[in-house]
């Protein structure tokens, strides 16, 4: 009651701050975004201002504070300077006893272009909130307006934030969250309007190429029509891509009703690239629902100043993973052996990865924050991907449940269930409401699933859950079969460099490292294209030298050669699959 009576006192006596951001970009060239922060009706002594260190959806603390630059604050009625100070690596103080209007300005430097951080040139202005916006501490959930000064007239301004009402380039934020969750492109980018399922859509496609917006329009329209009848509807009113085209480049960030997409400039005409690209598209918006909304508890509400700890990414990222694969085999974008083929070079790249062996999918999920995106010359000795391990686990479970229930359920009825349960409300679920839904759909105790699968480094047993299907994991082994030693190796500057070494290879044993340049085996000169040619003209339990140079010294290695490798894995069918095999596979892929 006393606490009722205080708050309803200050509101009487006290009006609650009012935000408003400024957003410039004079001189486009300088990379410098001018950002200005309106502070109006503010009555404590002491003004707390912090810079996020890390934005959802991409789980790695960035330091985006090392950005910023020319920090001042100023009594905006009487432009007297205000006294402040840098506390921490993000934190600023200002002191405004009796000073009720403030402005704050600063710059923050803007020239990495990628989906979570900002870039400004003469071409555009790209920037993500958390990369821009301070926040203060107790006031994240006050209503925000957001005004953009583009440097002329011709910059069009395209952002997932409703716009103000007969204003112009103003919008409106309910609060931090979703101003850090709405992403803004400005420029002269290509806009292109569409509708779905009665909703408002549209692309804002920055840089040149050699895409073909009508068509990548009408496949978008594909994937959203195919995951909004899985969920029984869209949740938002309107969507927004945000599609940067550049030079060799791939990535996705997911927002609530919007998000940015990253590729390359050429890749829309060759088949496989182009079907990339629509996974990508469809992982990202398959995130409206999971992660978006299907939220860790962990991640139910940001704490934007350090890491948010979750060990279920392996379910917001790596199921989503399985459903980009599964998305546009549904839309018909392209059939059951494509992706056939696309699962055989995803559990290609599992199994080829040693990290699997070592470290559990549960703790890949809880250490991304210091792993996934630190990758060094030992990353796949000693991880795994959340996303991969994610997305095939994810496949295993589909497979049991349809198989059990003649595809009458699937990890589909997990996904609704989800929604239902926690995504409506955005209520964050436990790893244990997690497994309990899971098991409910499967009509079973997964916990030995569990134990084996997610939380230790028993291999998948992909056979296992595909036999019922009528398929089977194909070893396959090219170039006549390569004796194996461990290596991979990249021309850099006319030099052939070991990039890495299989842990426990034959040239790991006998302490060959990454970054060694490779010179010659059995004393003749070898290139990394002529690295597998070599090798053939030896036999397994060889003993081959190996010349490098380690540090600029001269090594020579003795190296026992290994047995061949499989270089890839398909996914095949069996050769007499039994009628239920051949109904199963039917009702999951359809015809094949």
């Amino acid at each position: 009651m006393i606490k009722s009576t205080i708050t309803e006192t200050k509101t009487l006596n006290y009006p609650l701050p009012s935000l408003t951001y400024f957003v410039k970009m004079p001189h486009p060239t300088s990379h410098l975004f001018e950002v200005g922060l309106q502070i109006e009706h503010w009555s404590n002594s002491l003004l707390n201002l912090k810079m996020p260190v890390w934005t959802p959806g991409s789980y790695l603390v960035r330091e985006y504070a090392r950005h910023i630059q020319d920090f001042k604050a100023v009594s905006k009625d009487k432009q007297k300077k205000l006294l402040s100070q840098k506390i921490s690596k993000n934190h600023w103080q200002v002191e405004t006893k009796e000073v009720e209007n403030i402005l704050i300005t600063y710059r923050v430097y803007a020239n990495e272009l990628t989906v979570r951080t900002n870039h400004l040139d003469n071409t555009h202005g790209y920037f993500n909130g958390a990369a821009l916006f301070y926040f203060i501490p107790g006031l994240e959930a006050t209503p925000i307006t957001l005004e953009i000064v583009p440097p002329n007239s011709t910059w069009k301004v395209s952002t997932g934030l409703p716009a103000i009402p007969e204003k112009v380039n103003q919008f409106y934020a309910k609060d931090f969250d979703t101003l850090i969750d709405s992403p803004f492109e400005i420029g002269s980018h290509a806009i292109y309007s569409f509708e779905v399922l009665g909703k408002p859509h549209q692309y804002a496609i920055w840089g040149t190429g050699n895409i073909q917006p009508n068509q990548v329009i009408e496949d978008t329209k594909k994937i959203i029509e195919t995951e909004a009848k899985l969920f029984n509807g869209l949740p938002y009113d309107n969507y927004l891509f945000i599609l940067h085209l550049t030079q060799n480049s791939f990535g996705g960030l997911e927002h609530k009703n919007s998000c940015s997409l990253i590729y390359s400039r050429f890749h829309f005409k060759d088949t496989d690239k182009y079907n990339r690209f629509l996974q990508l598209v469809a992982h990202e918006f398959f995130h409206l629902w999971n992660i978006k909304r299907i939220r860790p508890q962990a991640l139910e509400t940001f704490d934007y100043d350090q890491e948010n700890y979750t060990p279920s990414l392996w379910f917001s990222e790596g199921t989503t993973s399985y459903y980009d694969m599964v998305i546009p085999l549904r839309a018909g974008i392209y059939d059951a052996h494509k992706f056939l083929e696309i699962l055989g070079k995803e559990i290609t790249r599992f199994l080829s990865t040693p990290g699997r062996k070592v470290q559990p999918l549960s703790e890949s999920s809880f250490d991304a924050w210091i792993k996934l995106y630190r990758r060094d010359n030992n990353s796949d000795n000693c991880q795994i991907s959340y996303y991969l391990k994610g997305e095939l686990v994810s496949l295993l479970l589909d497979l049991l449940i349809r198989a059990k229930h003649q595809n009458q359920r699937s990890l589909d009825n997990v996904m609704v269930q989800m929604w239902e349960q926690f995504g409506k409300s955005e209520t964050g679920f436990t790893p244990h409401q997690l497994q309990r839904v899971i098991e409910s759909v499967a009509d079973m105790d997964l916990q030995s699933f569990f134990n084996l699968y997610v939380d230790s480094i028993e291999e998948l047993p992909f056979n296992k859950y595909l036999n019922p299907f009528g398929l089977q994991v194909k070893p396959i082994m090219e170039d006549d079969g390569v004796p194996y030693l461990g290596i991979k190796v990249q021309s850099e500057n006319n030099k052939e460099i070991i990039k890495f070494v299989e842990k426990g290879s034959p040239a790991s044993l006998e302490g060959i490292d990454p970054e060694d340049e490779l010179l010659a085996i059995n004393g003749i000169r070898v290139t990394t294209d002529e690295l597998n040619q070599r090798l053939k003209d030896h036999q397994p339990n060889e003993i081959v030298s190996i010349t490098v140079f380690h540090q600029d010294e001269l090594r020579t290695f003795s190296v026992t050669l290994g047995k061949p490798q499989p270089s890839r894995y398909e996914v095949v069918k069996l050769e007499n699959p039994s009628p239920l095999q051949q109904e199963n596979l039917s009702g999951w892929l359809g015809n094949i």
